[in-house]
């Protein structure tokens, strides 16, 4: 928002998607800030009300139809697990090769916290991908990895050549 800096208007797909990003959302701290997330008295965002943020980039983007909106039909939407934010995160979509010290170069070559433990899961033997758990010391630490990493484009070694750009994906595990 122009007039109130450090401040966005997010518009919700839903009634249910409001309530649950201020259920979820408010009061998290992430990157040495508070969110304070409420209902707004603005109905919608305003496209014709664009303008230039200070890096250069626009002030409105609209997820609706993004390859990494997870909610774009009913039936994607019924899949998803909402989980309010906690220390541990379920990734997947990870090479097979993917090991630990990969991921600890991730979150240091991006200044993410560290995490404290690391779990994979077995895979099938047809998978091409693998999905684990992450752990930080605190939920906030968790948050500003999710925020920073979700759907970061993994560059892995020659030996996994084959998923040279494989997305990582990221979601909250329940507690």
């Amino acid at each position: 928002m122009k007039t109130i800096p450090g401040t966005a208007l997010v518009e919700m797909g839903d009634e249910y998607a409001v309530e649950r990003a201020v259920t979820h959302l408010n009061n998290v701290k992430v990157f040495g800030k508070r969110l304070n997330v409420c209902v707004s008295k603005q109905h919608s965002v305003v496209p014709s009300q664009i303008f230039e943020l200070e890096d250069g980039t626009s002030s409105y983007k609209d997820f609706a139809m993004s390859k990494n909106n997870r909610f774009t039909s009913a039936g994607q939407a019924s899949k998803n697990i909402i989980q309010p934010p906690s220390c541990v995160l379920h990734y997947y979509n990870v090479p097979l090769c993917m090991e630990e010290s990969i991921f600890q170069k991730l979150c240091e070559d991006h200044q993410v916290p560290k995490f404290i433990k690391y779990k994979i899961f077995d895979a099938k033997p047809s998978s091409k991908t693998l999905s684990g758990l992450l752990e930080w010391e605190s939920k906030t630490e968790a948050v500003e990895a999710l925020t920073v990493l979700n759907h970061y484009q993994i560059r892995v070694p020659s030996k996994c050549s084959y998923f040279y750009a494989s997305s990582v994906k990221f979601s909250l595990q329940g507690q």
